[in-house]
């Protein structure tokens, strides 16, 4: 299994590489698919990616008749959601990252790692849905620490929350988790 840093090199090398052989969107959306995928394969599992990323330059071309998407900065919170969810493979943890991180907008990602810490810890109910997830936590959230509780939780998520044998002996949240606690 790669390691999450290797695997953000590649997907940096992927986009290097994409932004290389095709200058501009238009170009990328112009090109034959084969050539996408060739150019984003470091990245993995290019082929679907490639065809994904033509059909959102298409929608976003389509909708808002550029591939600027600096309108998102200010849009209303809801509309630059649903914008972003409309974008082909794009969901709630996707379109929390592009506000959260290319526009500083009070999102947090709720990604596995995140969600499993924060059921763990008993922030969120039982169970509840990655939307669900999103809103109560969004709602727990001071804005201003969104991005570094997100980096956090992420990082707990991959070091000691792990999924399959927790290491809550090791934990500094010990005591204020319910799950860490009945693991002792």
């Amino acid at each position: 299994m790669l390691s999450q840093n290797t695997t953000d090199r590649n997907r940096d090398v992927a986009y290097e590489r994409l932004r290389g052989r095709f200058p501009d969107w238009e170009q990328v959306l112009a090109a034959p698919a084969g050539e996408v995928e060739e150019a984003i394969r470091p990245g993995g599992i290019s082929k679907v990616k490639s065809r994904r990323i033509q059909s959102m330059l298409g929608t976003i071309r389509e909708e808002a008749g550029t591939f600027d998407l600096q309108s998102l900065a200010t849009a209303p919170r809801e509309d630059a959601i649903d914008f972003l969810e409309r974008l082909p493979g794009v969901g709630r943890k996707t379109a929390a990252c592009v506000l959260l991180f290319s526009f500083d907008r009070p999102e947090l990602p709720v990604d596995t790692h995140v969600y499993r810490v924060s059921s763990r810890l008993g922030l969120i109910e039982p169970k509840a849905s990655f939307e669900r997830a999103h809103d109560t936590l969004l709602a727990l959230s001071d804005p201003g620490d969104v991005f570094e509780l997100h980096l956090n939780m992420l990082r707990h998520g991959r070091r000691l929350c792990i999924a399959r044998n927790p290491r809550c002996r090791e934990c500094p949240l010990l005591r204020l988790c319910p799950y860490g606690r009945s693991q002792s």
